[in-house]
């Protein structure tokens, strides 16, 4: 099956926004202590393999909720940088009554369950959070890339 796009988890869209306003603001937003200008260029790399990037409304909603923890006059473009990747990105729309019910719902919460009910091999989850990663796995094995093997090593 051919790579449509792929799913972010929202400490990756807080990386995407932050470095495509500019990649000297990642070392000094608190949410992204732990990427580099190297991170974000690899994060692009691996995008641009697939034709898409798909989003759901939860992820979109902590991404906000993460941007937001910087001060201004940054904010005001990586909101600004928000608003046009929301406007390039597929949003996908699973009602949390849906998401409630998967299985990981009560370990990972909402948004990761979310995540998790919108994964396919043609569409797979990028994520940072090993235990995202290992419940998309479980639904098998080319829905989930793990983000942390490529960190610091550029493509």
């Amino acid at each position: 099956m051919p790579l449509v796009g792929y799913f972010l988890d929202s400490n990756l869209l807080v990386l995407l926004v932050v470095g495509s306003v500019d990649v000297a603001i990642i070392p000094r937003h608190r949410r992204l202590q732990d990427y580099t200008a190297v991170d974000f260029e690899t994060l692009r790399a691996i995008l641009d393999l697939g034709r898409r990037i798909f989003v759901t409304p939860n992820t979109l909603t902590e991404a906000s909720n993460l941007l937001r923890q910087h001060g201004e006059p940054e904010r005001s473009r990586l909101m600004a940088q928000l608003r046009y990747l929301i406007g390039q990105t597929e949003e996908i729309v699973i009602t949390s009554a849906r998401a409630s019910t998967n299985p990981e719902f009560q370990r990972l919460g909402l948004t990761d369950a979310a995540l998790l009910e919108t994964v396919s091999e043609e569409t797979p989850l990028i994520t940072v959070d090993l235990n995202l990663y290992l419940a998309a796995l479980a639904k098998g094995e080319d829905m989930a890339v793990d983000f942390r093997e490529f960190m610091d090593r550029p493509l």
